[in-house]
């Protein structure tokens, strides 16, 4: 048939579809029709007309069609029921050998907190501290051994009520998001809540009062202390996307098994509050209720627990054993190279960072964890020996005062000085880890060409951050009241030399013009870079804080934080109250815990910044040069409106 007839024949059809399509009132079942007319007619064009522009539009009107065909409609309150109905409890049943370890690992700490208890009953002091345990004791002299419940409620049982209910969901929360680091983070907090309550039951098991503190705290506690069990087996279902990643590579796994164990940690949600307000307005006033009714709420609370979270899974497990072994399947973008001939505005360099940082990541941390790092340990065991007094003190901003001594920022002594110029080349091969990951995006990992790469590269890389240096020298030089206004002041120095690693570590010139270029080009970027500093030092800081916050800010030693807990904080007051019965320099066991979680910060954060140095580096050479818009031009002319050619497809 000749391409006039066949478009004579159905231009009506086509038509009517593009009408259809544009009504608001248009009809599905109508839609799927012409879906299947369409795409017969789409087969016949791409066999017998395959180079011609119906090909092309047939093409188009079968993408519109498929689209109102799958049409997303709106979530219903019936879509909300089912999936507590059923798809929940189905993933529940799936993780119930997540859940069942966690269980039984928490149980485990527990007993580990009991019988630490029994043979020295000063362990107490460590974990609950001195200052509750001697509280605790004139409470019991006075008759009410669990009082702290109710002075808590001097500010108003409301008050109260959202305090604790906010504590209890950012313990949860913090257990389930620490489980993506092997499921490492989830056992440690697992196991400092554990023995913190074992100790605190066996404790009042010597006084004498276990059923009375057992009334009194597990009227809250059933679905407290179970949330946190359940958000460390939601945790440990993440993790295991790291640790069995079957078919899928890692990233992929532990994105499914992210989301799979977020949908645990939604369902808690409400157990939690219910939590926060039995302590705040039942919990409070435990004296008054008879003991009945604390074995009732209890047994109720538990019983909620069992029936959700055990009894009811196993139900609509065995009646959709269908559904049960219903593996989803990720969606997944193919990996899209990164096109560095290309002026980007301030969002598209974020975006690009992030995808690039995903898709190189492998490269430069296998780098950094096998060389690097090794590095940094010895440097900063290096500088505890060298501050050992002084680090047997908890800071106010101590990963301020933590990298001051790391990184030989005092300067208190020759060593510091020495110290600090090793860590300007440990900086450098940071540096040229990444660079030569982004430069060699398109290559398989090769220690030989990042060993020639540095060779080349980098003692020029270790000139173009002098600048750098002497900023972060002057920031740690000036006194820490000052500390907001010395980050504006380094916003603003930072930008006009932002670029000159990027432009040394990419370009091909000599290194001479590649030092002009990173000048030139700082200077022309300087509004971005500025506007890019502002968006990533707050992303960076709000991306640590369930980790390292640079908010979790001390007092003295013997104070929680003043303005918000994270885990590094949980885990080094815990390894300090350990440490404690060991030894009298129990401080330089936390600290040395927080240094080692920041100097994987440093080592994850660094990178991230540096490829936002590369983009806009290519950002400004293209602006200059125009390498792009050559390679378009090379293809001008080849492309044809009826016919397609070879690059329109590439």
């Amino acid at each position: 048939m000749k391409e006039t007839s066949f478009i004579e024949q159905n231009k009506k059809k086509w038509n009517r579809f593009e009408q259809l399509y544009d009504s608001k009132s248009n009809d599905p079942e109508e839609l799927s029709d012409l879906y299947m007319d369409i795409t017969d007619d789409l087969s016949y064009a791409q066999t017998f007309y395959k180079r011609r522009t119906v090909r092309v539009y047939l093409n188009q009107l079968a993408q519109k069609v498929y689209t109102g065909v799958h049409k997303q409609k709106g979530e219903s309150f019936k879509k909300f029921i089912t999936v507590w109905k059923t798809s929940l409890p189905l993933e529940i049943y799936r993780s119930r050998k997540s859940l069942l370890f966690a269980l039984i690992a928490f149980m485990v700490y527990v007993a580990i907190g009991v019988v630490t208890t029994h043979l020295d009953p000063d362990f107490a002091r460590v974990v609950l501290g001195d200052r509750y345990v001697d509280m605790t004791l004139e409470n019991i002299q006075n008759g009410n051994p669990l009082a702290v419940y109710h002075e808590e409620t001097t500010d108003g049982q409301m008050a109260m009520f959202v305090r604790i209910t906010t504590n209890n969901l950012q313990v949860a929360f913090l257990t389930f998001f620490v489980g993506f680091f092997f499921t490492v983070g989830t056992h440690i907090m697992m196991f400092y809540n554990g023995v913190m309550l074992g100790t605190f039951q066996y404790w009042f098991q010597t006084k004498g009062l276990l059923i009375t503190s057992f009334l009194g705290i597990w009227i809250h506690g059933a679905f407290e202390i179970s949330a946190i069990v359940l958000a460390g087996g939601a945790g440990i279902t993440a993790g295991n996307g790291l640790l069995f990643p079957g078919s899928y590579t890692r990233l992929q796994s532990l994105q499914l098994s992210t989301k799979r164990g977020l949908k645990i940690m939604l369902s808690l949600v409400p157990f939690i509050i219910a939590a926060g307000f039995l302590e705040s307005f039942v919990t409070a006033n435990y004296q008054d209720l008879p003991n009945w009714s604390k074995w009732a709420i209890i047994l109720l609370s538990f019983g909620l627990i069992l029936f959700f979270y055990v009894f009811y899974p196993m139900y609509v497990a065995r009646k959709h054993p269908e559904l049960i072994h219903k593996e989803e399947v990720g969606h997944f973008k193919e990996k899209s190279k990164v096109d560095f001939s290309k002026i980007r505005a301030i969002g598209e360099v974020l975006a690009d960072s992030f995808k690039l940082y995903r898709t190189q990541f492998g490269k430069f941390m296998k780098i950094s964890f096998l060389m690097i790092f090794p590095l940094m340990i010895g440097m900063a065991l290096l500088q505890d020996f060298n501050h050992y007094q002084a680090q047997q003190t908890e800071y106010w901003y101590d990963w301020m005062s933590q990298l001051e001594f790391m990184v030989g920022y005092g300067f208190k002594n020759l060593q510091d000085l020495l110290v600090f110029l090793c860590w300007t080349f440990i900086f450098t091969l940071i540096f040229s880890a990444t660079l030569w990951s982004v430069k060699s995006s398109d290559e398989v990992f090769s220690w030989k060409s990042y060993f020639q790469y540095v060779g080349k590269r980098g003692f020029g890389i270790w000139v173009a951050n002098i600048f750098l240096c002497a900023v972060c020298v002057v920031m740690f030089l000036i006194p820490i009241d000052f500390v907001v206004l010395t980050f504006i002041l380094a916003a603003t120095i930072v930008p006009f030399f932002f670029l000159n690693a990027a432009a040394v570590g990419l370009d091909s010139e000599s290194f001479g013009k590649r030092y002009g270029r990173g000048f030139k080009y700082s200077m022309q970027h300087y509004g971005k870079s500025l506007v890019l500093l502002l968006i990533l030092i707050p992303l960076i800081a709000l991306m640590m804080q369930p980790i390292a916050s640079v908010f979790s800010i001390h007092s003295t030693w013997t104070n929680e934080p003043q303005i918000m807990s994270d885990f590094l904080d949980l885990a080094a007051g815990f390894v300090k109250r350990i440490a404690q019965l060991f030894t009298d320099d129990y401080m330089i066991w936390s600290n040395g815990l927080r240094q080692l979680v920041y100097l994987v910060c440093i080592l994850a954060i660094m990178p991230l910044i540096i490829i936002v140095m590369s983009l806009g580096y290519y950002s400004e050479l293209e602006k200059t040069e125009a390498n792009g818009l050559r390679k378009a031009f090379e293809k001008f002319g080849k492309r044809s409106r009826s016919y397609e050619t070879p690059a329109d497809f590439e």
